[in-house]
């Protein structure tokens, strides 16, 4: 096998719980091939440098293998390896989110009727 489809192999090594929202975030453009919009269908060679954004973070990856199985998470790992500016700001971003629960204001209690009603509104399910 020398190559797999994109979505294939987003799904396999577990960037994404289903192969239709492997390709759906393909289509959004949150995937990237060697700095290009990649479509579900591209293919995957060893070697592609990947841009990854899921709500995991953003992922820049170096594709080692392939499969069009989808396996243990022990196994899905082996498929890539994640540069280290990716795994350190990913990490950063983290601990700036982490840092900023502290500071949130948490509501005393459960919303008024009032209230109900303009969280209805700033919704727009009037």
């Amino acid at each position: 096998m020398t190559s797999v489809r994109m979505d294939k192999w987003l799904w396999a090594s577990r960037f994404f719980k289903t192969r239709s929202l492997a390709a759906r975030a393909c289509d959004l453009g949150r995937v990237q091939s060697n700095g290009q919009p990649a479509k579900p269908a591209r293919e995957v060679k060893v070697g592609d440098m990947l841009r990854v954004t899921n709500d995991g973070g953003d992922f820049q990856v170096e594709v080692l293998s392939l499969s069009e199985l989808r396996g243990p998470a022990s196994v899905a790992q082996t498929l890539y390896r994640e540069t280290e500016a990716s795994r350190e700001l990913r990490q950063k971003v983290a601990a700036e989110r982490k840092a900023m629960k502290q500071f949130e204001e948490l509501p005393a209690g459960r919303p008024s009727k009032r209230d109900r009603r303009r969280i209805i509104s700033f919704r727009g399910r009037d």
